[in-house]
């Protein structure tokens, strides 16, 4: 696995006090009875761990882990493509 993927397994398991062996890339969110306070717990700690930002809409289309990976790898890559901003 990739360092992104760790890092969400590991937050969907401290989150839910489950072990993270018990979880994998394509988990449903809903079996790891992930409601939607605890989507927006997670996607907080990964926006601050990434320095991204997830659109609150984006969180609804999220189904399974490996989502959540692929959506921060997104928000990664167009934050890096998008033009530096001067102060």
């Amino acid at each position: 696995m990739n360092p992104i993927a760790d890092e969400c397994i590991a937050l969907i398991a401290k989150q839910k006090s489950i072990p993270p062996e018990r979880i994998t890339l394509d988990t449903p969110l809903e079996e790891l009875a992930l409601d939607s306070l605890d989507r927006v717990s997670v996607a907080f700690d990964l926006e601050e761990k990434y320095d991204i930002e997830i659109p609150e809409g984006k969180l609804d289309q999220i189904k399974t882990v490996r989502d959540m990976v692929t959506g921060i790898e997104e928000a990664l890559r167009q934050k890096s493509a998008a033009p530096f901003k001067s102060a």
